[in-house]
């Protein structure tokens, strides 16, 4: 992108801030495609052409319109929404009726599901027959479940929020990316790291989809615990699910590869022919034992210690020692003699 491109257009913070809407609103926003985003320049992070921000801010109803479409509700106020009970709401998330979009953990560390309530609204309109009386076989397809009683789904304790909420997004960065390693990444993000050794065996290739793969629920809990709640919920661990994303994958890959290889690092060059290998070095050789010199002195005589030489003490132990030794040896020589 050049510096002209780059001039006209804004950061995702500049564009927040035109838009009027929050930081987790905006994302949302270019997530589901309300605000279109393009490449960003150097930092790699995407940004909103000005003529983009100026088409949101000439569009009726601005800023409430845009806010509304992207308004999340929990599940008491989408109940209400929906004008059903707060129980009824949760049984038809729980079969696969509707999909979260966010979820969050609360200071107790249970998982908080969000809703868009334009989709709740539309939901409520579309299928009023869910709303009330016993619910229906559940359908085949959007939640990839099997067409089970949704009241037997619920009863046996199957949640499909976790594995929708995961479909819905992977699908949503899907969308945003162009980039044919990124997308392999993308979908590699929900298959735990035994899987997805089996699929990549090349060391190289996984850790080019581990420095891609995306960060699927930002704002990570500090504590250890709600940290593996989180981790839960975004691995796959259906095993309908995880068969598709393993086949998403495989697919993904071998595009990949047609485009371009995974980053490897340079190889070193060859030796010239003929080169002689240097040798090998050679151990030091041992200091020479001082001559004559006592068992004494030498058992006295300190271990070096990276200096050089004999420290001075030592030294003038050794000498008193040898001139001890001469004069025994002269003494004893002339009472021989």
């Amino acid at each position: 992108m050049s510096v002209m491109e780059v001039s006209e257009t804004l950061a995702a913070g500049r564009a927040a801030q035109e838009l009027r809407l929050r930081r987790g609103e905006f994302e949302l926003a270019t997530q589901l495609g309300h605000v279109r985003t393009v490449g960003g320049a150097l930092s790699g992070r995407r940004r909103v052409a000005r003529g983009e921000v100026e088409r949101l801010r000439r569009a009726a109803g601005f800023p409430d319109a845009l806010r509304e479409r992207v308004r999340t509700v929990g599940t008491a106020e989408g109940a209400e929404l929906m004008d059903i009970s707060p129980g009824r709401f949760t049984r038809l998330a729980r079969a696969g009726y509707l999909v979260p979009v966010r979820f969050y953990l609360n200071r107790y560390r249970a998982v908080v599901w969000l809703y868009l309530a334009e989709e709740l609204r539309a939901f409520a309109s579309g299928e009023p027959n869910l709303l009330t009386g016993r619910l229906p076989r559940t359908p085949t397809g959007g939640s990839g479940t099997t067409a089970e009683g949704a009241e037997e789904k619920a009863g046996a304790g199957e949640d499909c929020r976790p594995r929708n909420w995961r479909g819905r997004r992977i699908g949503l960065l899907l969308h945003e990316s162009d980039d044919r390693w990124e997308r392999a990444a993308i979908v590699g993000s929900v298959l735990d790291p035994l899987q997805l050794a089996e699929l990549v065996p090349d060391p190289y290739e996984r850790a080019s989809l581990n420095r891609l793969r995306p960060d699927l629920a930002p704002g990570r809990p500090g504590s250890e615990a709600g940290r593996e709640v989180v981790q839960r919920l975004l691995t796959a661990d259906d095993p309908d699910e995880i068969s598709w994303h393993r086949s998403s994958l495989t697919a993904l890959l071998a595009d990949a590869r047609r485009d371009r290889q995974a980053p490897r690092p340079n190889d070193t060059l060859p030796e010239p022919a003929g080169a002689p290998e240097p040798a090998p070095p050679s151990a030091p050789a041992p200091a020479p034992e001082p001559a004559r010199t006592s068992v004494a002195a030498r058992e006295a005589e300190p271990v070096p210690h990276g200096g050089r030489g004999r420290p001075l003490l030592t030294r003038l132990r050794i000498r008193r020692g040898r001139d001890r030794e001469a004069a025994a040896v002269s003494r004893g020589g002339g009472a021989d003699g």
